[in-house]
């Protein structure tokens, strides 16, 4: 059996049966990293010989009789992690050499849970960008179409899932760092809700690994089913035992429902700041027709929905107000002036983001009253509705373009070019007041890229969106492999 494109869940099983060790299962992965990753470039830090040996541990304690979640399954981690005995960069020349000193707390949880790691996978340049490409480690591909980007900035972990390397993968997500990758490589990812999971670790290099709540970002999940989805986040989930004590307990709410019938779902497709090309508008309305077609009632629109465009304003000035903490006095002159010379009247993106650069704290804090009338608008919407369905990105994967100012960049919808970082606008509507959002597979674009969805979900309510993605994938499908890398039995998929 190729064992390399097995869920999480049937590898466990697996093993517990005693139908494959996990001597066999990472030797195997090791074999298809090997033959596959030349072209791809997703894993930038093997740590093989490591693996290996904790595969050998992961098989000994079972004859021992132990039994934990993660028990000789195979992962791989995202390359900002801070893992012990390999360097974090976050893809910065200048760190290239950074040994941390401990693992991050989610690399902790992995080991803790019996987890196998592979090695770190590959990432942008500070994590700062929406394709996976470095001086360090080069560029990741995508799998499906070597001449696109895997996304960012956990495209590394994207690919090496659509590929086969590694049953899960950990990642994070500032500005859709988990989703894009996820619905530019057809695979499975969760951004959990703000705080659910603890960061510490997951730092640039010579920051302190503190235990630090975040504004805007979040760790989270990567795997090729949704079950699987849970089952990582079960390990990961769960406050800072430095600020919380060690002993905690999980205590996230159930899923609203267990039958799709019972979901009240708000689809949405249109953003009043881009338009949603037609692949992914496609997308969507499967899914809509896949809640019809199972007896959930569907709505397309909703009074109670707080307005998209200031949402995406909110969302752009909390991203790039941090961007400039360490510019020189002179640059950061230069942006206020620039900022000053802008219209009252200009309330587009590229003014958010200019603005956002600027932000003084007393903005800051009128922006962050914003954002509490926007979750508790959500608040009101999610007494009505359980779930929002709506796009990742506006388009699939996109041709890699590495042009070294971002804002002479553009994104191609349907033959219509619009500023590169406007397609952020969707992964920020969970961002900005820190909801949950499942990444989720819907099928391929005419020229065969996946194509995804994001399921948003109420605060701290996880479990509702992922049993959702379960159901979903039930009704419409879910992973499928790249014809390139799939063994023979993921070819008969069409």
């Amino acid at each position: 059996m190729d064992w390399n494109f097995q869920t999480a869940e049937r590898l466990a099983a697996a093993l517990r049966a005693g139908e494959v060790t996990s001597a066999e299962l990472v030797d195997a992965a090791i074999a298809r990293i090997e033959r596959d990753d030349e072209a791809i470039n997703a894993i930038c830090l093997p740590d093989f010989d490591r693996a290996r040996a904790a595969a050998r541990g992961a098989d000994q304690a079972r004859a021992r009789g132990e039994d934990r979640p993660l028990l000789g399954i195979p992962v791989t981690v995202k390359e900002s992690y801070n893992v012990t005995g390999m360097p974090t960069t976050w893809g910065m020349p200048q760190h290239r050499n950074h040994l941390p000193a401990e693992d991050a707390v989610q690399v902790s949880r992995l080991k803790a849970a019996g987890a196998v790691v592979l090695g770190k996978t590959n990432v942008p340049l500070g994590l700062q960008d929406i394709q996976s490409f470095n001086a360090i480690y080069g560029t990741t591909n995508n799998p499906w179409d070597h001449g696109r980007t895997s996304g960012g900035s956990s495209g590394g972990s994207a690919a090496a899932l659509a590929c086969g390397f590694g049953a899960l993968s950990i990642g994070s997500d500032l500005a859709g760092s988990l989703r894009t990758p996820a619905h530019f490589c057809g695979v499975y990812a969760h951004k959990p809700t703000l705080g659910l999971a603890a960061n510490r670790g997951m730092v640039p290099p010579l920051a302190p690994a503190l235990p630090v709540d975040l504004d805007l970002a979040v760790v989270g999940p990567m795997a090729r089913t949704a079950r699987d989805l849970t089952l990582l986040l079960d390990v990961m989930a769960g406050p800072d035992p430095l600020t919380r004590g060690v002993a905690y307990e999980l205590s996230l709410p159930p899923a609203r429902h267990e039958r799709l019938r019972d979901f009240r779902v708000l689809v949405l497709e249109e953003h009043p700041l881009i338009p949603t090309g037609s692949a992914v508008r496609a997308g969507v309305n499967r899914v809509a027709d896949a809640l019809v077609d199972g007896g959930a009632r569907v709505a397309r629109h909703s009074a109670l929905l707080p307005d998209l465009a200031e949402a995406a304003t909110l969302y752009t000035r909390f991203l790039f107000s941090g961007s400039t903490a360490h510019f020189p006095v002179e640059a950061t002159e230069q942006l206020r002036t620039r900022a000053a010379g802008l219209s009252p009247d200009d309330q587009s993106l590229d003014a958010a983001r200019l603005r956002g650069m600027v932000l003084s704290h007393l903005d800051w804090i009128e922006a962050n009253n914003g954002r509490e009338l926007h979750r508790h608008g959500w608040r009101q919407l999610f007494a009505e509705f359980d779930a929002v369905v709506c796009p990742i990105t506006p388009t699939p994967a996109f041709p890699h373009d590495h042009n070294p100012d971002p804002l002479e960049r553009r994104i191609d919808i349907d033959g219509v070019e619009y500023p590169y970082f406007d397609q952020l606008v969707w992964a920020g509507l969970a961002t900005m007041p820190g909801l949950p959002a499942t990444a989720v597979p819907t099928g391929r674009s005419p020229e065969g890229l996946p194509v995804g969805v994001q399921l948003i979900g109420p605060m701290f309510e996880d479990r509702t969106v992922l049993r959702l993605a379960e159901l979903l994938e039930e009704e419409i499908g879910g992973f499928q492999a790249p014809q390139t890398y799939a063994p023979q039995a993921y070819r008969e998929f069409p």
